[in-house]
C-alpha cells in the first residue's frame, strides 16, 4: 500500500450530506475485484447523462478539479451498503484525503486499508474548507499527516485528531496482511514456545 505522508492538490467541493456508496460507485460496477479502473466510474450517475456524455455542471467534470486529490463533503460520507470498491474507486481516480464531518464506520475503516485519509474535522472548519475548495483552480490544500494539519490556500491552518495506529499504517503504507506481519517474529517465537511446551496440541 502506497504510505500517506502529505499531499497537496486541488480539493473538489461536494456539499451533499449522506453520500452513500452507491453514489459513489454503483451497483453495476461491482462485478469486478480488481481494484484499478473504476476511477472512470466514480460517482457515475451524477458525472454522466443518460446517453454517456459528461454532465457539465458536476464538480469532477469542471476543467478545474478534474485532478482533484481531495473531496471536501457533507455529513455522514460512505453510508449505506459495505462496498471496498467505494475506496478503491475514489483511489482509481486520484483521490487520497477525505475530508468530512462525519463518515460511515465500515467506509472509514476501508479507507485506511486501501490508502486514503479520511479526515474528520467540525462543521465550522468543514464550511471554511468548503469555501476554499470552490475556489477553483486555487483550491489548492495541504494536509500533511504527520503534524496532523491542513494548510488552506491563504496560509491558514487546522489541525485535525485521529487515531495513533491507524496514523502509523498510513504513514508506514501497511495494510492488515503487512501490520500482521511486523509481528512475525513475536509469532514464529510463540508458535515455537507452544509447540515445545504442548507438543500435543
Amino acid at each position: 500500500m502506497e504510505k500517506f505522508t502529505s499531499l497537496t492538490g486541488v480539493a473538489a467541493p461536494l456539499p451533499i450530506i449522506n453520500i452513500d456508496t452507491d453514489m459513489i460507485i454503483p451497483k453495476q460496477y461491482l462485478k469486478t475485484i480488481k481494484r484499478t479502473g473504476l476511477g472512470t466510474a466514480l460517482f457515475s450517475e451524477m458525472r454522466y447523462n443518460e446517453d454517456g456524455t459528461e454532465n457539465e455542471s458536476f464538480v469532477l467534470n469542471k476543467p478545474a478539479y478534474r485532478q482533484a486529490k481531495i473531496i471536501v463533503a457533507g455529513d455522514n460520507f460512505g453510508c449505506g451498503s459495505s462496498r471496498e470498491h467505494a475506496p478503491w474507486a475514489l483511489l482509481d481516480f486520484g483521490v487520497r484525503c477525505v475530508i468530512s464531518t462525519s463518515f460511515a464506520d465500515i467506509f472509514y475503516n476501508n479507507c485506511f486499508k486501501n490508502g486514503i485519509l479520511p479526515i474528520v474535522v467540525t462543521p465550522e472548519q468543514l464550511a471554511l474548507l468548503m469555501d476554499d475548495a470552490e475556489r477553483g483552480s486555487n483550491a489548492t490544500i495541504s494536509v500533511d499527516l504527520e503534524s496532523q494539519t491542513i494548510r488552506g490556500p491563504d496560509g491558514g491552518s487546522l489541525h485535525f485528531d485521529i487515531d495513533p495506529s491507524r496514523k502509523q499504517t498510513l504513514l508506514e503504507g501497511l495494510d492488515d496482511i503487512a501490520t500482521t506481519l511486523k509481528a512475525d517474529p513475536a509469532i514464529s517465537s510463540f508458535e515455537g514456545k507452544m509447540a515445545s511446551d504442548r507438543p500435543w496440541l
